[in-house]
Formats: C-alpha cells, sequence, structure tokens
C-alpha cells in the first residue's frame, strides 16, 4: 500500500447534518455486510435513500450500488469473501489491525460491549462486536453520539482500511469514504498512527476470544451477520 495516498484524501469541506451522518452510516451497514439475498433485494431502496445524501457523499454510496446492481450474486459473494475474509489488510474487525488474534485483542472488544450494553444493547454469540457493519448500524439506529465516539476513535483504522480498498481497486472503498466523512479529518496523529498500522500489520499470535457478538434481536430491520 502507497503510504502517500494517506495525504491526498481530501478532507469533507462540507458539514454533514446528523441526517446526512446517521443515513451514510445506515446505508454503510448494510452494504459493507455480506451481500445475501435480502440485501440485493433492497437495491432499490438502498439507490432512493443514497439520493438524499449530499453531493460530496452520494457517488461514492451510488459506486458500489451500480456494482452490487450488474454483478451476479455468485461473483459478489465470492468477491466480499476474497475482499474482506481471505485479506488481512481488508479485516471488517476494527481491533484486528492493531491487535491481531493476540489476548490483548480482548480487552478492546470490551470497549464496543461496553457501549452496546450502556446503549441497553445485550450481546449474542455470533458477531464479534468491533465488526464494522455492527459499530455503522449501532450509531445509525441505537447511540448515534456513542456510535459516533467509536467510530471517531478509530478513524485511523477504518482510513487504512479505505486505502487498502482503493489499492485494490474494490468497489467497496467508495463507502469507507462515505464513512470517513462523516468523522472528524485526519490529525496528523492519526497519520501517523495509519502508517504504523500499515508498516507493522495485524499481530500473528492466535489465540481464543471470548464470543463477543450482537443479539440477532438487536436491530429488527437487519438481514443477519455472518
Amino acid at each position: 500500500m502507497s503510504l502517500l495516498k494517506i495525504r491526498r484524501r481530501p478532507e469533507p469541506t462540507v458539514q454533514m447534518s446528523e441526517r446526512d451522518r446517521r443515513l451514510v452510516w445506515r446505508l454503510a451497514a448494510l452494504l459493507l455486510d455480506y451481500p445475501g439475498r435480502d440485501t440485493l433485494a433492497m437495491i432499490d431502496e438502498l439507490s432512493s435513500a443514497a439520493a438524499q445524501l449530499p453531493d460530496h457523499v452520494r457517488p461514492q454510496i451510488d459506486g458500489l450500488l451500480t456494482h452490487l446492481r450488474v454483478t451476479s450474486p455468485i461473483e459478489l459473494a465470492a468477491s466480499y469473501v476474497e475482499t474482506f475474509d481471505l485479506r488481512r489488510r481488508a479485516s471488517l474487525h476494527l481491533t484486528f489491525y492493531a491487535y491481531g488474534d493476540t489476548r490483548k485483542r480482548g480487552m478492546a472488544l470490551l470497549r464496543f460491549k461496553h457501549a452496546y450494553r450502556h446503549a441497553g444493547v445485550e450481546l449474542g454469540d455470533h458477531e464479534l462486536p468491533d465488526h464494522l457493519p455492527v459499530l455503522l448500524e449501532f450509531a445509525a439506529t441505537v447511540d448515534p453520539i456513542g456510535g459516533e465516539r467509536l467510530l471517531g476513535e478509530h478513524v485511523p483504522v477504518i482510513e487504512l482500511l479505505r486505502l487498502s480498498l482503493s489499492d485494490s481497486g474494490s468497489p467497496y472503498a467508495g463507502v469507507l469514504g462515505a464513512v470517513v466523512a462523516t468523522l472528524p479529518p485526519l490529525t496528523t496523529a492519526d497519520r501517523r498512527r495509519i502508517a504504523e498500522l500499515a508498516a507493522q500489520g495485524p499481530p500473528e499470535e492466535e489465540v481464543g476470544l471470548e464470543p463477543f457478538a450482537m443479539d440477532p434481536t438487536m436491530f429488527a430491520q437487519s438481514e443477519g451477520r455472518r
């Protein structure tokens, strides 16, 4: 990955309303999840919602919507797995970049678990709480203040993921760009952290993790998580 791209990302110049930020998070939560039958059946509805977004973020969402519309479900499924499940530098689990599957990651996951519990959300056993679509859905539909705080704390990781997807030509990169546009601009410390994470890569020590996961009843409108 070329770290020069970190300096080239245009910072958002338009102040987004809370409504627009939550709409971006809701759309991104659905679009970054596995492209199953239920999600693909919602393409027209998602496109109508995306049409309400400001001009500086709408094209980033529309690009993936077009890709989902014109690509076969089999190809979409295979591409999703190859992009997010088989590449260590394109994980949707935010704590993985700094901690990999090490013991320290368990403590980082507790930060998410406590935020969800504080908002009245109980955890189940089918998804780690740092999964980006889960966090985006939480921010969009449950607790925008707590959700935005967690997203803001992980801006370097989200931007690193955007860079990785952009470098590989993934249509998912635009959605990450839209999410980044809802958050505060990158600071010098953020850029330094991105460079560190990109250079080091996730640690490789493998240990068991407590099954932190979202309760399947948490989001009534959401498709089942993988």
